[in-house]
Protein backbone atom coordinates (compact mmCIF):
# COMPACT_ATOMS: atom_id res chain seq x y z
CA UNK A 1 0.00 0.00 0.00
CA UNK A 2 1.45 3.67 -0.81
CA UNK A 3 2.06 6.05 2.30
CA UNK A 4 0.50 8.90 0.68
CA UNK A 5 -1.76 9.61 -2.29
CA UNK A 6 -2.24 13.04 -4.08
CA UNK A 7 -5.49 13.60 -5.90
CA UNK A 8 -5.36 16.24 -8.23
CA UNK A 9 -8.93 18.46 -8.23
CA UNK A 10 -8.19 21.60 -10.21
CA UNK A 11 -9.26 22.79 -13.86
CA UNK A 12 -12.01 23.84 -15.32
CA UNK A 13 -13.35 21.18 -17.46
CA UNK A 14 -15.01 22.72 -20.48
CA UNK A 15 -14.81 19.91 -22.31
CA UNK A 16 -18.83 19.20 -21.15
CA UNK A 17 -19.67 23.18 -21.41
CA UNK A 18 -21.88 24.17 -19.96
CA UNK A 19 -22.64 21.50 -17.39
CA UNK A 20 -18.98 22.08 -16.43
CA UNK A 21 -17.33 25.09 -16.18
CA UNK A 22 -15.13 27.32 -13.65
CA UNK A 23 -17.53 27.39 -11.19
CA UNK A 24 -18.68 23.55 -11.07
CA UNK A 25 -15.92 21.50 -13.16
CA UNK A 26 -16.46 18.08 -14.17
CA UNK A 27 -15.04 16.33 -11.37
CA UNK A 28 -17.51 17.83 -9.69
CA UNK A 29 -20.42 16.38 -11.73
CA UNK A 30 -22.32 13.12 -11.29
CA UNK A 31 -21.54 9.87 -12.68
CA UNK A 32 -25.12 8.12 -12.63
CA UNK A 33 -28.45 9.25 -11.99
CA UNK A 34 -27.40 9.26 -8.39
CA UNK A 35 -26.25 12.87 -8.03
CA UNK A 36 -24.58 12.19 -5.11
CA UNK A 37 -21.60 9.99 -6.49
CA UNK A 38 -19.60 12.13 -8.74
CA UNK A 39 -16.04 11.86 -10.81
CA UNK A 40 -14.17 13.15 -7.19
CA UNK A 41 -16.56 11.43 -4.82
CA UNK A 42 -15.43 7.82 -6.87
CA UNK A 43 -11.39 9.18 -6.58
CA UNK A 44 -12.04 9.60 -2.98
CA UNK A 45 -12.74 6.23 -2.27
CA UNK A 46 -10.26 4.59 -5.03
CA UNK A 47 -7.42 6.86 -3.18
CA UNK A 48 -8.31 4.93 0.56
CA UNK A 49 -8.34 1.68 -1.03
CA UNK A 50 -4.39 2.11 -2.28
CA UNK A 51 -3.48 3.87 1.16
CA UNK A 52 -1.65 2.53 4.10
CA UNK A 53 -4.80 2.25 6.98
CA UNK A 54 -4.90 4.30 9.57
CA UNK A 55 -1.19 5.92 8.99
CA UNK A 56 -1.56 6.52 5.08
CA UNK A 57 -2.12 10.18 3.46
CA UNK A 58 -4.58 11.48 1.22
CA UNK A 59 -3.62 14.95 -0.09
CA UNK A 60 -6.72 16.36 -2.55
CA UNK A 61 -5.26 20.01 -4.28
CA UNK A 62 -8.05 21.80 -5.78
CA UNK A 63 -8.92 25.78 -6.56
CA UNK A 64 -10.25 27.91 -3.51
CA UNK A 65 -13.27 28.04 -5.44
CA UNK A 66 -14.11 24.74 -4.87
CA UNK A 67 -13.73 24.05 -1.61
CA UNK A 68 -17.16 24.00 -0.94
CA UNK A 69 -17.44 20.53 -3.35
CA UNK A 70 -14.80 18.81 -2.14
CA UNK A 71 -16.35 19.52 1.65
CA UNK A 72 -19.62 18.46 0.64
CA UNK A 73 -17.93 15.33 -0.91
CA UNK A 74 -15.47 14.61 2.17
CA UNK A 75 -17.86 15.56 5.27
CA UNK A 76 -19.21 11.81 4.21
CA UNK A 77 -16.02 10.09 5.00
CA UNK A 78 -15.86 8.05 8.27
CA UNK A 79 -13.86 9.74 10.92
CA UNK A 80 -10.55 7.38 10.85
CA UNK A 81 -10.49 8.78 6.65
CA UNK A 82 -10.84 12.67 7.66
CA UNK A 83 -8.11 12.22 10.32
CA UNK A 84 -5.69 11.20 7.29
CA UNK A 85 -7.14 13.77 4.89
CA UNK A 86 -5.32 17.15 3.87
CA UNK A 87 -6.70 19.68 1.60
CA UNK A 88 -4.64 22.15 0.46
CA UNK A 89 -6.34 24.97 -1.65
CA UNK A 90 -4.43 26.52 -4.67
CA UNK A 91 -4.05 30.21 -4.24
CA UNK A 92 -4.46 29.65 -8.36
CA UNK A 93 -4.48 27.39 -10.96
CA UNK A 94 -1.03 26.48 -12.30
CA UNK A 95 -1.12 23.16 -14.28
CA UNK A 96 -0.25 19.55 -13.03
CA UNK A 97 3.59 20.23 -12.24
CA UNK A 98 3.29 22.90 -9.37
CA UNK A 99 0.81 21.15 -7.71
CA UNK A 100 2.82 17.78 -7.68
CA UNK A 101 5.57 19.81 -6.36
CA UNK A 102 3.33 21.69 -3.64
CA UNK A 103 2.13 18.15 -2.43
CA UNK A 104 5.96 16.84 -2.02
CA UNK A 105 7.35 19.58 -0.87
CA UNK A 106 4.80 19.33 1.82
CA UNK A 107 4.89 15.69 2.72
CA UNK A 108 9.02 16.67 2.55
CA UNK A 109 8.53 19.63 5.35
CA UNK A 110 6.10 17.88 7.74
CA UNK A 111 7.24 13.78 7.33
CA UNK A 112 9.88 11.67 6.06
CA UNK A 113 10.06 12.46 2.32
CA UNK A 114 11.36 8.86 2.12
CA UNK A 115 8.33 7.27 1.07
CA UNK A 116 6.03 7.07 -1.79
CA UNK A 117 3.82 8.85 -3.37
CA UNK A 118 0.41 7.84 -5.86
CA UNK A 119 -0.55 10.78 -7.88
CA UNK A 120 -4.28 10.08 -9.13
CA UNK A 121 -6.63 12.14 -11.33
CA UNK A 122 -10.40 13.20 -10.19
CA UNK A 123 -12.12 13.23 -13.21
CA UNK A 124 -11.80 9.99 -14.55
CA UNK A 125 -14.13 6.20 -14.62
CA UNK A 126 -11.87 3.48 -13.37
CA UNK A 127 -13.24 -0.29 -12.97
CA UNK A 128 -12.62 -2.67 -11.97
CA UNK A 129 -12.05 -1.34 -8.57
CA UNK A 130 -9.87 -4.98 -7.57
CA UNK A 131 -7.74 -4.85 -11.31
CA UNK A 132 -7.16 -1.23 -10.37
CA UNK A 133 -5.34 -2.15 -6.62
CA UNK A 134 -3.10 -4.88 -8.13
CA UNK A 135 -1.74 -2.54 -10.64
CA UNK A 136 -1.23 0.05 -7.71
CA UNK A 137 0.44 -2.81 -5.79
CA UNK A 138 3.01 -3.35 -9.07
CA UNK A 139 3.73 0.56 -9.54
CA UNK A 140 4.70 0.90 -5.79
CA UNK A 141 7.21 -1.56 -6.07
CA UNK A 142 9.12 0.42 -8.84
CA UNK A 143 8.28 3.54 -7.01
CA UNK A 144 10.73 2.68 -4.26
CA UNK A 145 13.32 1.39 -6.46
CA UNK A 146 13.73 5.49 -7.98
CA UNK A 147 11.16 4.88 -10.68
CA UNK A 148 8.82 7.19 -12.25
CA UNK A 149 6.21 5.02 -12.79
CA UNK A 150 3.39 5.62 -14.96
CA UNK A 151 -0.12 3.99 -16.03
CA UNK A 152 -0.62 3.39 -19.72
CA UNK A 153 -3.68 2.40 -20.95
CA UNK A 154 -4.28 0.00 -24.27
CA UNK A 155 -5.74 2.52 -27.08
CA UNK A 156 -9.28 0.89 -28.47
CA UNK A 157 -9.61 4.36 -30.61
CA UNK A 158 -7.70 6.90 -32.39
CA UNK A 159 -7.92 9.79 -29.83
CA UNK A 160 -6.19 13.09 -30.65
CA UNK A 161 -7.31 14.53 -27.43
CA UNK A 162 -4.89 12.07 -25.57
CA UNK A 163 -1.33 12.21 -24.63
CA UNK A 164 0.45 8.76 -26.15
CA UNK A 165 3.40 6.35 -24.24
CA UNK A 166 5.72 4.57 -26.40
CA UNK A 167 6.63 1.25 -24.40
CA UNK A 168 10.24 0.11 -24.37
CA UNK A 169 11.54 -3.20 -22.94
CA UNK A 170 9.73 -5.29 -20.73
CA UNK A 171 10.95 -5.40 -17.39
CA UNK A 172 8.23 -8.00 -16.05
CA UNK A 173 5.26 -9.24 -16.47
CA UNK A 174 2.76 -6.05 -17.25
CA UNK A 175 5.55 -3.38 -17.01
CA UNK A 176 7.50 -1.57 -19.12
CA UNK A 177 10.62 1.09 -19.90
CA UNK A 178 9.23 4.33 -21.61
CA UNK A 179 10.85 4.99 -24.46
CA UNK A 180 8.81 8.02 -24.90
CA UNK A 181 6.04 10.57 -23.93
CA UNK A 182 3.96 12.10 -27.33
CA UNK A 183 2.27 14.62 -27.28
CA UNK A 184 -1.24 14.65 -28.38
CA UNK A 185 -0.99 13.84 -32.15
CA UNK A 186 -3.10 14.69 -34.84
CA UNK A 187 -5.57 12.40 -36.50
CA UNK A 188 -3.36 10.41 -38.90
CA UNK A 189 -0.85 9.90 -36.40
CA UNK A 190 -3.42 8.98 -33.94
CA UNK A 191 -4.31 6.65 -36.11
CA UNK A 192 -1.25 5.12 -37.03
CA UNK A 193 -0.37 5.11 -32.85
CA UNK A 194 -3.05 3.05 -32.30
CA UNK A 195 -2.17 0.40 -34.53
CA UNK A 196 0.80 -0.36 -33.25
CA UNK A 197 1.34 -2.28 -30.33
CA UNK A 198 3.84 0.05 -28.52
CA UNK A 199 1.74 2.97 -27.54
CA UNK A 200 -0.23 3.42 -25.22
CA UNK A 201 -2.75 6.43 -23.86
CA UNK A 202 -1.17 8.20 -21.10
CA UNK A 203 -3.64 8.01 -17.89
CA UNK A 204 -2.12 11.25 -16.02
CA UNK A 205 -1.67 9.14 -12.56
CA UNK A 206 2.00 8.60 -11.80
CA UNK A 207 3.32 6.83 -8.69
CA UNK A 208 7.00 7.92 -7.10
CA UNK A 209 9.06 7.68 -3.79
CA UNK A 210 9.14 11.49 -2.97
CA UNK A 211 13.34 12.22 -2.34
CA UNK A 212 13.73 10.71 -5.84
CA UNK A 213 10.85 12.93 -7.38
CA UNK A 214 12.30 15.70 -5.90
CA UNK A 215 15.91 15.59 -7.33
CA UNK A 216 14.09 15.29 -10.15
CA UNK A 217 12.51 18.06 -10.00
CA UNK A 218 15.87 20.33 -9.24
CA UNK A 219 17.63 18.69 -12.19
CA UNK A 220 14.60 19.10 -14.50
CA UNK A 221 12.94 22.14 -13.67
CA UNK A 222 14.04 24.18 -10.35
CA UNK A 223 11.67 26.86 -11.36
CA UNK A 224 9.02 24.30 -10.23
CA UNK A 225 9.64 23.20 -7.32
CA UNK A 226 12.02 26.15 -5.74
CA UNK A 227 9.60 28.33 -4.73
CA UNK A 228 8.17 25.76 -2.89
CA UNK A 229 11.29 24.59 -1.02
CA UNK A 230 11.47 28.42 0.55
CA UNK A 231 8.53 28.07 2.14
CA UNK A 232 9.10 27.10 6.09
CA UNK A 233 6.86 24.01 7.56
CA UNK A 234 3.10 24.91 8.60
CA UNK A 235 2.31 25.77 12.17
CA UNK A 236 -0.67 24.61 13.85
CA UNK A 237 -2.06 27.43 13.34
CA UNK A 238 -2.08 27.06 9.85
CA UNK A 239 -4.50 24.70 9.51
CA UNK A 240 -8.42 25.09 10.01
CA UNK A 241 -11.41 22.29 10.38
CA UNK A 242 -14.35 22.40 7.99
CA UNK A 243 -16.88 19.60 9.03
CA UNK A 244 -13.99 17.51 10.51
CA UNK A 245 -11.91 18.19 7.01
CA UNK A 246 -8.47 19.16 7.80
CA UNK A 247 -7.34 22.29 5.63
CA UNK A 248 -4.20 24.22 5.05
CA UNK A 249 -5.83 27.42 4.35
CA UNK A 250 -3.17 29.46 5.83
CA UNK A 251 0.47 28.43 4.54
CA UNK A 252 2.58 31.81 5.03
CA UNK A 253 4.26 32.36 1.79
CA UNK A 254 2.17 29.35 -1.25
CA UNK A 255 0.79 32.51 -2.40
CA UNK A 256 3.80 33.51 -3.19
CA UNK A 257 5.40 30.48 -4.36
CA UNK A 258 2.24 29.84 -6.82
CA UNK A 259 2.98 33.42 -8.42
CA UNK A 260 6.76 32.35 -8.71
CA UNK A 261 6.48 28.83 -10.32
CA UNK A 262 5.68 27.77 -13.19
CA UNK A 263 2.66 27.15 -15.30
CA UNK A 264 3.67 23.64 -16.58
CA UNK A 265 2.09 20.21 -16.59
CA UNK A 266 4.20 17.02 -14.66
CA UNK A 267 4.44 15.71 -18.10
CA UNK A 268 6.28 18.13 -19.77
CA UNK A 269 8.58 19.42 -16.56
CA UNK A 270 9.85 15.83 -15.42
CA UNK A 271 7.76 12.86 -17.17
CA UNK A 272 9.17 14.03 -20.72
CA UNK A 273 12.90 14.35 -19.27
CA UNK A 274 13.25 11.36 -16.57
CA UNK A 275 15.63 8.77 -18.04
CA UNK A 276 14.59 5.84 -15.58
CA UNK A 277 10.05 5.79 -16.38
CA UNK A 278 8.47 2.69 -16.24
CA UNK A 279 5.16 1.99 -17.53
CA UNK A 280 2.03 -0.25 -15.94
CA UNK A 281 0.48 -1.72 -18.70
CA UNK A 282 -3.44 -1.62 -16.77
CA UNK A 283 -5.56 -4.28 -16.90
CA UNK A 284 -8.34 -2.43 -15.58
CA UNK A 285 -10.76 -0.06 -17.45
CA UNK A 286 -10.11 3.83 -18.30
CA UNK A 287 -12.66 6.21 -19.06
CA UNK A 288 -11.90 9.83 -19.45
CA UNK A 289 -15.15 11.41 -20.57
CA UNK A 290 -14.35 13.83 -22.42
CA UNK A 291 -17.02 15.04 -24.55
CA UNK A 292 -20.73 14.82 -24.55
CA UNK A 293 -21.16 11.84 -26.70
CA UNK A 294 -19.36 9.99 -23.76
CA UNK A 295 -21.23 11.09 -21.01
CA UNK A 296 -24.38 11.11 -22.23
CA UNK A 297 -23.78 7.13 -22.72
CA UNK A 298 -22.81 7.00 -19.33
CA UNK A 299 -25.76 8.60 -17.86
CA UNK A 300 -28.82 7.55 -20.39
CA UNK A 301 -30.79 4.25 -20.26
CA UNK A 302 -33.48 5.20 -22.40
CA UNK A 303 -34.28 6.57 -26.01
CA UNK A 304 -35.47 9.92 -24.67
CA UNK A 305 -33.46 10.57 -21.44
CA UNK A 306 -33.64 13.28 -18.81
CA UNK A 307 -30.73 13.64 -16.45
CA UNK A 308 -31.95 15.67 -14.08
CA UNK A 309 -34.36 14.41 -11.18
CA UNK A 310 -37.48 16.15 -11.81
CA UNK A 311 -36.84 18.06 -14.88
CA UNK A 312 -39.58 17.39 -17.75
CA UNK A 313 -38.94 16.39 -20.94
CA UNK A 314 -41.99 16.60 -23.84
CA UNK A 315 -42.03 15.21 -26.85
CA UNK A 316 -44.83 14.54 -29.30
CA UNK A 317 -43.50 10.98 -29.79
CA UNK A 318 -41.68 11.43 -33.08
CA UNK A 319 -38.22 12.19 -31.16
CA UNK A 320 -35.45 9.56 -31.26
CA UNK A 321 -32.21 8.70 -29.27
CA UNK A 322 -32.11 12.26 -27.83
CA UNK A 323 -30.42 13.31 -24.67
CA UNK A 324 -31.08 15.78 -22.30
CA UNK A 325 -29.19 17.54 -19.08
CA UNK A 326 -31.50 20.64 -17.94
CA UNK A 327 -32.24 22.27 -15.07
CA UNK A 328 -35.55 23.58 -16.91
CA UNK A 329 -38.45 21.51 -18.86
CA UNK A 330 -37.79 21.04 -22.26
CA UNK A 331 -40.26 19.99 -25.25
CA UNK A 332 -38.50 18.73 -28.16
CA UNK A 333 -40.69 17.73 -31.66
CA UNK A 334 -39.10 16.18 -34.74
CA UNK A 335 -35.87 15.77 -34.14
CA UNK A 336 -33.19 13.12 -33.39
CA UNK A 337 -29.81 11.98 -32.28
CA UNK A 338 -29.57 15.44 -30.30
CA UNK A 339 -27.65 16.16 -27.05
CA UNK A 340 -29.35 19.39 -25.10
CA UNK A 341 -27.61 20.44 -22.22
CA UNK A 342 -29.32 23.71 -20.21
CA UNK A 343 -28.40 25.95 -17.53
CA UNK A 344 -30.62 28.10 -16.40
CA UNK A 345 -28.12 30.31 -14.19
CA UNK A 346 -29.82 29.38 -10.66
CA UNK A 347 -26.73 28.49 -9.20
CA UNK A 348 -25.17 31.77 -9.42
CA UNK A 349 -23.41 31.08 -12.85
CA UNK A 350 -24.56 32.34 -16.29
CA UNK A 351 -27.47 30.82 -17.73
CA UNK A 352 -26.29 28.93 -20.97
CA UNK A 353 -27.63 26.20 -23.86
CA UNK A 354 -26.02 23.27 -25.85
CA UNK A 355 -27.48 21.79 -28.41
CA UNK A 356 -25.38 19.24 -30.84
CA UNK A 357 -25.71 16.58 -32.79
CA UNK A 358 -24.67 12.87 -31.28
CA UNK A 359 -21.39 12.29 -32.81
CA UNK A 360 -20.24 15.80 -33.04
CA UNK A 361 -19.64 16.89 -29.80
CA UNK A 362 -15.65 17.59 -30.13
CA UNK A 363 -16.53 20.64 -31.57
CA UNK A 364 -17.96 22.16 -28.13
CA UNK A 365 -14.23 22.70 -27.54
CA UNK A 366 -14.81 25.40 -30.63
CA UNK A 367 -17.21 27.44 -29.20
CA UNK A 368 -16.02 27.29 -25.87
CA UNK A 369 -12.51 28.63 -27.94
CA UNK A 370 -15.39 31.19 -29.30
CA UNK A 371 -16.60 32.69 -26.11
CA UNK A 372 -13.61 32.86 -24.52
CA UNK A 373 -12.34 35.32 -27.44
CA UNK A 374 -15.33 37.02 -27.40
CA UNK A 375 -14.84 37.99 -23.68
CA UNK A 376 -17.95 36.10 -22.27
CA UNK A 377 -15.58 34.23 -20.02
CA UNK A 378 -18.68 34.92 -17.38
CA UNK A 379 -20.28 32.21 -19.61
CA UNK A 380 -17.54 30.28 -19.06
Amino acid sequence: MFKNCLIMAGGSGTRLWPASNSRRPKQFLPVSKDKDETFFSQSIKRAFKVIEKNSGKVIVIAGKSHLSFIIETCSNLIPEEKMNLILIPEPQAKNSAPAIACAVTYLNKTDNGNNNMLVLTSDHIIKPEENFIADTKIAMDFAMKDRLVVFGIMPSRPKTGYGYIKAGNELTKGVQTVDAFIEKPNRDTAEKLTASERFFWNSGMFAFNCNFITEEFRQHDAGVIGPFEKLHPPENKSYTSLKGIKVLKDWSGLERAYNQTENISFDKAIAEKCSCSVMVKASFDWIDVGDWDEYSRLLSNSTIDSHFPGTEVYTDGSCERCFVDSDVSVALAGVEDLIVVIRSGRDGSAPAALIVRKGETQRVKDIVEQIRKSGRTELL
